[in-house]
């Protein structure tokens, strides 16, 4: 796992942050890439609590929230599925009302898939935008070099899709809705026992080069211990990798039962159809970069039959949830997926925060440095009844859940789409 930051403070201060805009859905994720253009901001020194502090805290187009996501790189099969659920948010709680009236306004900066993409959007986000938050990044190995920029001028981060060892910990304007791998992995193993108790041999596959991978396979390894299954072989590879020949062999040699992957949507589901073609016929358990329907056209009908664990199921109850997955099954005609659940989510603590803050003191009298520090101290504090069922956060950040899901994929007898069916 990528090196983090080696002092933390306590969270005093408090947290919170915002959800945005007034675009139509209809208009909002019908383009591969929605949003604005990537940031274009050098990279230079992190800004300071004071750099945006005389600026006002709403404009005249609403509230503002950055949404710094990967809309461009590899990395945009996941990002895409959040900015859709940032879009859909969005028009949600302002056909909703807003903030007691004042709508949200999201400003979107593309990350792209590396450090510095997801630097650069943080900055200008804060700098030249003038957010009150930030829902972002994308990947953990992101959060580890942009949310210090964030936490310095303390400005409130809430990550959709950060689940790496460590997160909150980046400091006190860090938190994340999305929760950790610690507790979301292991249940995918214990599920392919369940279709197999037979299972004996294990072979592990993950990307090397990716912080949150780095620690997925930590957990997914020393389940895998816990259950006293054999590891016969760890395989390492690159996100940035297209043939997995070499590994894919030298695993299947060793005649494994289960096979583990922790990568992202295109090298991991490029290592599940390459392991099929090489005729491996056991379970497959793909991890949280895999979690996505943009998987299905890369390994297509050998996609079936994959196991990821989830933090989200389409069928959880509540009427939040089933808003969210009617507006998003009206767009785009499929199950909503967990990256835009909780995206929508990271969104929505923000909005209601903001919406708790207001009524204490009027957010739009408040200088932006004065409601950045608000919003946190007021993030941390509520209790949400999200997509994700109902969700806290400890003092520290940390995302509080109690709902967690197996499925399974199912291809279509065509090949070439698929949905994910829930474990019972």
């Amino acid at each position: 796992m990528k090196q983090r930051i080696s002092t933390m403070s306590t969270k005093a201060t408090a947290r919170v942050s915002l959800a945005v805009t007034t675009l139509a859905i209809a208009m909002a994720a019908c383009s591969p890439n929605p949003g604005p253009t990537p940031s274009s901001t050098a990279p230079g020194s992190s800004p300071s609590a004071s750099s945006a502090s005389s600026a006002s805290s709403t404009g005249a187009a609403g509230i503002e929230i950055g949404i710094g996501l990967a809309q461009t790189s590899n990395v945009a099969l996941l990002g895409q599925e959040e900015v859709a659920g940032a879009r859909i948010a969005e028009k949600y709680f302002n056909d909703n009302g807003g903030v007691n009236g004042t709508p949200i306004k999201l400003v979107f900066q593309d990350t792209g898939g590396d450090e510095q993409g997801a630097i650069n959007a943080f900055q200008t986000l804060i700098t030249k935008n003038k957010v009150v938050g930030i829902v972002g990044p994308t990947l953990s190995q992101q959060a580890f070099s942009a949310d210090p920029i964030a936490d310095r001028a303390k400005v409130p981060v809430v990550g959709p899709s950060n689940t790496a060892k460590g997160i909150p910990q980046i400091g006190d304007f860090v938190a994340r809705v999305s929760a950790p791998v610690s507790v979301v992995a292991p249940n995918s193993v214990k599920a392919a026992l369940k279709i197999n108790p037979q299972i004996k041999k294990v072979a592990v596959f993950y990307a090397q080069n990716d912080a949150f991978n780095k620690s997925e396979t930590e957990i997914f390894q020393q389940t895998v211990k816990d259950q006293k299954l054999d590891i016969v072989t760890v395989q390492k590879f690159q996100t940035t990798d297209t043939d997995f020949q070499s590994q894919a062999t030298a695993a299947l040699n060793l005649k494994p039962d289960l096979v583990i992957i922790s990568g992202l949507a295109a090298d991991g589901g490029n290592l599940v159809r390459q392991l099929r073609e090489l005729g491996y016929k056991g379970l497959i358990i793909g991890g949280n970069g895999l979690n996505t329907s943009n998987v299905f056209p890369v390994c297509k009908a050998l996609c079936d039959g994959v196991l990821i664990a989830q933090a989200y199921s389409p069928e959880q109850p509540g009427a939040i949830n089933a808003a969210f997955r009617d507006a998003y099954r009206s767009q785009f005609k499929k199950e909503p997926p967990q990256f835009s659940a909780q995206t929508f989510a990271a969104v929505q603590v923000l909005v209601d925060a903001l919406k708790t803050l207001d009524k204490q003191s009027k957010v739009s009298q408040l200088s932006l440095s004065d409601l950045r520090v608000a919003l946190n101290k007021q993030l941390l504090a509520g209790k949400y009844d999200t997509p994700l069922g109902e969700i806290s956060f400890t003092p520290e950040g940390e995302v509080v859940q109690k709902e967690f899901y197996v499925a399974q994929i199912k291809m279509d007898a065509n090949g070439n789409s698929g949905k994910f069916t829930y474990l019972k």
